[in-house]
């Protein structure tokens, strides 16, 4: 039996390696990623189509531009040595971000990337599933493979540069032509459902990371504008007797919708309903918020200006605590969420984190009562001066923060069962997701009725004349329309992300040194309110005198019929 040798190569010679050429490398990278990196674009451009012909001309149309796109960017990024990691960068932001548009319906925004800028160890851990690694893997795996098993061919740089700028002519040309020839359809599409262009893979991200860059980081570096520098303390501080103590508690996450208070089915809120009717709480029905997520809804919550006037953006002024502070009242932030996003940068802040107390602090993270653990000796360590002036205590909640609802709510309160206890949302029946979600806003009830409770006995012990106002951040939407989570672009988020729960409680004490009644408070329940009146309302009750306080913002301002007159009193030795 022979066998045929191949020739025997000399010595010291080496196989060249396989390479791909750029062109190549763009065009079938730019189709794989394209069609499976956009897989959500197309199920929801698929969803939105009339006639087979529409969706016809619609997925390929719209497919092309696409292509044309990702092979023009990639064709700029061809060189040898750029090519293979930033491809690979793009291809595992596609895959990552089709596991969430699939998920949870999210759409890739600035506002969205900048929540992953901030995005903390516990947020992360409740957004992993089997089905992300199962994504990637399947999204990513193939063109990874093929990427890092062959470079690309070398060539010198002149010749390059016109590969380069040649392919991606011809993507521009491709995005061109595609465009034209479905362009009554594709414009009434994209006109029509603006969260499209934020869905297309790589290009969102690149794009929300680019506006990011440039809306934020010159902000993070200028000094803010002050705000209320006249503030002063008015006449309700000559001669008290009992010290105001107003807590501020920012929900999280939870939606008027299913709010007890507000006419939902379920009681989701008891011990507020029994406040209600025993000791004049107030609910307020028609609130609006300044946002869909935490990273814009909170700094607009304590901002001086309007939505509509900029309060939604990055923050350049000071904001309610710097006005409350500097007018000489004591401030404090206690945080069981990812931070505060810059709001109490300037005043005491303490936070959850470290906490070890058995059966609230488990698994890495604390429920909302911990807040309320050795409070008595927080505020005893506050500034005595100050104190002694008046106290804002700010709890910034844990709240109904998803997916893991069921982690919000202890084992013991859980009156909605079964609850879905999978972060992966869609693969949970709908009725045990809402139960969960349903078990955290009345794991909230319980946490207001704790701070109630509370607040009560500090009056009762002539420590302080007391209040609360809850407010949540931002809604949630648990299934509707396919989306879940929250952090929809405002403009076109469903009310269920948008439409927020907020309860007001005055003691006595606080009731009659404001000069707010019960009768008119409630008056104004079903008024529509919005995250703007805060600012104002709060400088309206604690009696500080500034111009940066609006009375038409002020949903407390008919309640006191001779606030325009009180005259400001400056407090002594304001630290």
């Amino acid at each position: 039996m022979s066998s045929t040798l191949s020739p025997a190569l000399p010595s010291g010679t080496r196989l060249s390696q396989p390479t791909w050429r750029p062109a190549t490398s763009v065009w079938l990278l730019a189709l794989w990623l394209a069609v499976a990196g956009n897989l959500p674009l197309w199920l929801r451009v698929n969803e939105l189509a009339g006639t087979p012909t529409q969706r016809l001309a619609l997925l390929g149309g719209f497919g092309l531009v696409v292509v044309g796109v990702t092979a023009a960017l990639l064709s700029l990024l061809a060189w040898p040595r750029v090519f293979r990691p930033v491809a690979t960068a793009l291809v595992l932001v596609s895959a990552f971000n089709t596991h969430f548009m699939l998920q949870y319906g999210a759409v890739i925004d600035p506002t969205m990337m900048a929540n992953v800028v901030q995005t903390d160890v516990r947020e992360v851990r409740d957004l992993m599933s089997w089905a992300l690694p199962l994504t990637v893997l399947l999204v990513a795996g193939l063109p990874l493979w093929a990427i890092w098993r062959r470079p690309l061919a070398t060539r010198s740089w002149l010749p390059q540069t016109g590969r380069n700028a040649l392919g991606a002519l011809v993507g521009v040309v491709v995005v061109v032509v595609a465009t034209l020839v479905t362009y009554q359809d594709l414009a009434s599409l994209m006109r029509n459902h603006k969260e499209l262009r934020y869905m297309i893979n790589p290009v969102n991200t690149l794009y929300a990371g680019s506006r990011l860059a440039i809306d934020q980081l010159p902000k993070q570096v200028q000094t803010l504008k002050p705000v209320g520098e006249d503030a002063r303390l008015g006449t309700s501080y000559t001669s008290q007797g009992q010290p105001p103590l107003l807590m501020l508690v920012v929900g999280e996450t939870a939606r008027a919708q299913n709010f007890g208070l507000n006419g939902y089915a379920r009681h989701t809120t008891p011990a507020l309903a029994r406040w209600q009717a025993e000791e004049g709480l107030v609910n307020f029905s028609q609130v609006q918020s300044c946002g869909t997520n935490t990273k814009v809804s909170v700094p607009c919550l304590f901002s001086p200006l309007t939505r509509a006037q900029g309060g939604d953006q990055t923050p350049e002024h000071e904001n309610l605590l710097d006005v409350l502070q500097r007018a000489g009242l004591a401030v404090l932030w206690i945080d069981n969420q990812a931070g505060c996003k810059g709001v109490c940068a300037r005043v005491p802040n303490a936070s959850t984190l470290d906490l070890k107390i058995p059966g609230l602090c488990d698994s890495g993270e604390c429920l909302d009562p911990a807040m309320l653990d050795g409070l008595d000796e927080r505020i005893a360590a506050l500034d005595p001066v100050r104190r002694a002036r008046g106290v804002v205590l700010v709890m910034h909640q844990m709240g109904s923060h998803g997916p893991a609802y069921y982690k919000r709510s202890s084992p013991d309160r859980k009156p909605f069962m079964p609850e879905c206890t999978s972060n992966t949302l869609s693969d949970c029946p709908p009725e045990q997701l809402v139960n969960a979600y349903d078990n955290s806003i009345a794991y909230t009830d319980h946490f207001l009725d704790l701070s109630l409770r509370w607040l009560k006995a500090r009056e009762q012990s002539g420590a302080n004349a007391t209040g609360l106002i809850y407010l949540s951040d931002h809604g949630e939407s648990l299934g509707e329309k396919g989306l879940y989570l929250h952090g929809v672009p405002y403009a076109m988020a469903p009310q269920q992300q948008t439409h927020v729960p907020m309860v007001a409680w005055l003691s006595p004490g606080l009731q009659q040194r404001s000069g707010v009644g019960q009768a008119c408070l409630k008056a104004q329940a079903d008024k529509p309110l919005s995250h703007d009146n805060l600012f104002h309302s709060v400088l309206g009750l604690m009696d500080v005198q500034t111009q940066a306080h609006e009375l038409a913002l002020d949903i407390l301002a008919p309640c006191v019929a001779s606030y325009a007159q009180l005259a400001p009193v400056t407090p002594t030795a304001a630290n």
